[in-house]
């Protein structure tokens, strides 16, 4: 059988991520908790998985990530 590259990208991208999926409901909550870990420099992917692919696919949770971390970073450099 022929690889479908094509097909396989389009199978992906209907599919949806292959790792764990969070939704927006389970962003907002964990939300401050991965900005934390981000800006204490420690690896927020592996302590919450699924988040980073989240923010990367809905702009209103990625608008509100770069916010809260301009938030919380400015206060930190305070």
């Amino acid at each position: 059988m022929m690889e479908r590259p094509d097909l396989k990208q389009a199978l992906g991208r209907l599919l949806g991520a292959a790792g764990p999926e969070v939704g927006c409901e389970e962003c907002f909550e964990q939300l401050d908790r991965y900005v934390e870990l981000e800006l204490d420099g420690q690896d927020a992917d592996a302590a919450i998985p699924g988040l980073r692919a989240h923010l990367a696919g809905c702009p209103a949770c990625r608008e509100e990530h770069e916010s809260l971390r301009a938030l919380v970073g400015g206060e930190q450099a305070l």
